[in-house]
């Protein structure tokens, strides 16, 4: 698959300035060039920050329909420059009240292959993103929704232009597609092409009963009626009610130190945040800056570090109201003085599994229950994006549909895509993370903002499912160790691995790196692959400048005043 990484150089002049930006009075970083540009246009108008971010999300359903929308959910994190407070507004998505602990399962016991799964009726979630952004409204904002909705409908009117990553997901995922969806992405039962215009009228109408009648029409009026409906019909098990009584939480971020500077990101039931910083913690008991950005000892690092942490994360993840979760176990010093003495510098460590950070968190230690391995499991496609306004507020939000195009279920007459979030509930039950009624799923979503003296200096966040994780803290690594600017901070080739041994990798990493870590054991995946799309933003503080950064594996955009 062609990415930005592969077709973008820095000798692009005009791509390069698209994706970076400086200003004095805001800044706004998206993965598409609309959104980035409404955004700019709310800031321009005198909005803060969430107002812009509110405005973005909106537009962002028209350039990334496959990414995000309106009937997906996300992690909408705030930072209030007058109270110092730093809140989570978490729109995650629930299940329905009829899900259950085996739903994943046919009637052998046995688990169903994901790519049917997962485009089933019963894989979609209750959508959270636009209470969780009503609620920040209200607590925050400055502008009424109409007014915010209404530059998406403009762009919308005027048709939507598909571009480069749209076209590669529509060739790519085509059969994730439902009926209703088709006939938007495929008409004539052809997929659109990068360049050409479409009409997304339906989407217009749902915007405009937005505006009308406000967020609980979702939840409660007309909107709601057609998305119950429309799973329904496909066999799907959401009522009226879950709709009605989605419970949105404002949660306290989960906080770590690292180096000197202290960084907020997402709590459970996303666990990226937390597992973000158990990798950072982990590094912080090695000198980085002995190894130069390139060096197989940095790669090495990286991977065994992922590996520790995400054998803790699959296993101890999970909705904290269903359950404890032993985040504080996780990030204790001296358990993190346990786990770091796997890393070795001599082969990838065979013997890196599960802990019990139980011992240093008080709680009952619980029963692990392994999940298969699933090959053929998509990738998930999110997208991130954050603002900076004149007074120092700051929006960093992940929001998604989870997998290329959700469900592939599009309400009908409504013109969005439906998230398929329920399938990351454990397909296998009896873990912290099983499916049940309310209970959200574990997210590895990582919206990030990093302070030092008390203010903050960078916001930032990536997509990519659990390869989030792994842009977030080895962007923040090559800020924050390696000293590097935050557009070659991004830019820098990135490289991801979970549990086992076979690592992902995108072009540009040394081959000399890549062979030595080859030779103590690990593998790489046959071809390189854009892993995540961080944008982010870099607060200059002693020269009041604010400086954005968009990945260049997408059509992303950096926009100032």
């Amino acid at each position: 698959m062609a990415n930005g990484k592969d077709i973008i150089t820095r000798s692009d002049k005009s791509l390069f300035e698209r994706e970076t930006a400086t200003g004095k009075k805001g800044m706004v970083a998206t993965a598409h060039p609309v959104a980035s540009d409404i955004g700019r246009e709310i800031l321009e108008r005198g909005g803060n920050a969430v107002d812009a971010a509110v405005a973005i999300q909106f537009a962002l359903n028209l350039g990334e329909p496959m990414m995000t929308g309106i009937g997906g959910s996300g992690f909408f994190m705030v930072h209030d420059s007058k109270s110092k407070e730093t809140k989570i507004y978490d729109g995650h998505t629930r299940a329905p009240k009829k899900a259950y602990a085996e739903m994943f399962l046919d009637e052998n016991g046995e688990v169903i292959p994901f790519r049917d799964r997962s485009t089933r009726a019963t894989a979609v979630g209750v959508p959270g993103i636009l209470a969780a952004m009503e609620h920040a409204l209200e607590k925050h904002g400055t502008m009424k929704l109409a007014d915010l909705i209404e530059p998406s409908i403009r762009a919308a009117e005027k048709g939507v232009k598909v571009n480069w990553v749209m076209d590669q997901s529509l060739k790519n995922f085509e059969y994730r597609l439902g009926d209703h969806a088709r006939e938007l992405f495929m008409p004539k039962g052809k997929c659109l092409c990068d360049g050409e215009t479409y009409f997304k009228d339906d989407l217009i109408k749902t915007y405009r009963i937005l505006q009308k009648e406000g967020i609980r029409a979702f939840y409660e009026g007309e909107i709601a009626e057609a998305i119950v409906d429309t799973l329904k019909e496909l066999g799907g098990f959401m009522e009226l009610e879950d709709l009605r009584n989605y419970k949105v939480t404002i949660d306290e971020p989960v906080w770590g130190d690292y180096r000197g500077y202290k960084l907020a990101s997402s709590n459970m039931p996303s666990s990226g945040g937390t597992i973000v910083l158990y990798i950072l913690k982990l590094l912080e008991g090695f000198d980085m800056s002995r190894y130069d950005a390139k060096s197989w000892e940095k790669y090495y690092l990286f991977a065994e570090a992922m590996r520790v942490a995400f054998s803790d994360k699959i296993a101890f993840s999970g909705d904290p109201e269903n359950a404890p979760v032993p985040v504080k176990g996780m990030l204790h010093e001296k358990y993190l003085e346990e786990r770091r003495k796997l890393i070795n510098f001599e082969s990838r460590n065979p013997d890196i599994d599960f802990g019990n950070p139980w011992a240093y968190d008080g709680g009952k230690e619980i029963k692990v229950v392994r999940q298969p391995y699933e090959p053929e499991r998509d990738r998930s496609e999110t997208t991130h994006f954050t603002v900076v306004d004149q007074w120092g507020n700051i929006v960093a939000c992940t929001s998604t549909v989870e997998h290329p195009f959700g469900s592939g279920i599009m309400v009908k007459g409504h013109g969005f895509v439906l998230n398929n979030e329920l399938t990351d509930f454990d397909a296998i039950p009896g873990g912290l993370n099983e499916p049940g009624p309310g209970r959200r799923p574990v997210s590895c979503k990582s919206p990030t903002i990093v302070f030092k003296d008390g203010e903050p200096v960078l916001t930032l966040g990536s997509p990519g499912g659990p390869t989030i994780v792994g842009s977030v803290f080895q962007t923040l690594v090559n800020v924050l160790d390696f000293g590097m600017d935050l557009k070659e901070a991004i830019e820098e080739p990135r490289i991801f691995n979970s549990t086992g041994p076979l690592i992902g990798w995108e072009k540009g990493i040394s081959m000399e790196a890549k062979g030595k870590l080859e030779e103590m054991g690990f593998s790489f995946i046959e071809a390189a692959f854009p892993i995540g799309n961080v944008q982010g933003i870099a607060i200059d503080r002693e020269n009041g400048i604010l400086k954005g950064a968009s990945d260049s594996s997408r059509e992303g955009k950096a926009a100032g005043i």
